[in-house]
């Protein structure tokens, strides 16, 4: 069932990379989740080499590949997340993804640059004592997002009960936007 109910959109990518397996995993869980594009920094992706991308995310969905942090780059206007196991960072159920996000995931042996995460808009780390594999960060992040931006009502409030009826969608009034003075 696709979910095209989503507001905004997002994309998901690593910084380097310790396991090809896992950075395929991710690919091929941000095409599930309908992100729209995914992203390598300094990697050296290879779906073949991955083997685990069997939707082969690469080839459905934009990829981008940068030679380096510096050559990296958003959309206009898309919020750059860091995803990284610090102090500093938001707990995961506390924050709210913005409605265009890039989210970017360091390496399985290592973390995010302090260059990097002073170019990420929020930190977020998601509350567990040690770190997961990437392909995990990813999912558990890609998740939470659609909970955020899903549109999926309320749950149950107890385990015994079904969970409340879905707000029927209202569709607002025509836009005016002021014109532009002609030059």
């Amino acid at each position: 069932m696709e979910q095209d109910f989503v507001r905004g959109y997002f994309g998901i990518g690593v910084w380097r990379f310790s396991k090809p397996m896992n950075a395929g995993n991710l690919f091929r869980t941000a095409h599930a989740f309908g992100a729209s594009f995914v992203f390598t920094i300094q990697a050296d992706y290879d779906v073949r080499r991955a083997r685990s991308d069997t939707s082969v995310a690469p080839r459905n969905i934009p990829w981008y590949d940068y030679e380096s942090p510096e050559a990296f780059q958003t959309p206009k206007g898309c919020r750059l997340i860091g995803i990284e196991l610090t102090d500093e960072a938001i707990d995961l159920p506390r924050f709210h993804h913005p409605v265009s996000a890039a989210y970017i995931l360091g390496p399985e042996r290592g973390s995010l640059t302090e260059p990097l995460l002073s170019r990420c808009d929020h930190v977020v780390r998601i509350p567990t004592k040690f770190c997961v594999n990437v392909a995990t960060a990813g999912a558990i992040v890609m998740y939470d997002r659609v909970l955020v931006h899903g549109q999926f009502g309320q749950r149950a409030l107890t385990n015994a009960s079904a969970p409340p009826e879905r707000e029927a969608h209202v569709h607002g009034g025509p836009v005016q936007r002021p014109r532009r003075a002609e030059s």
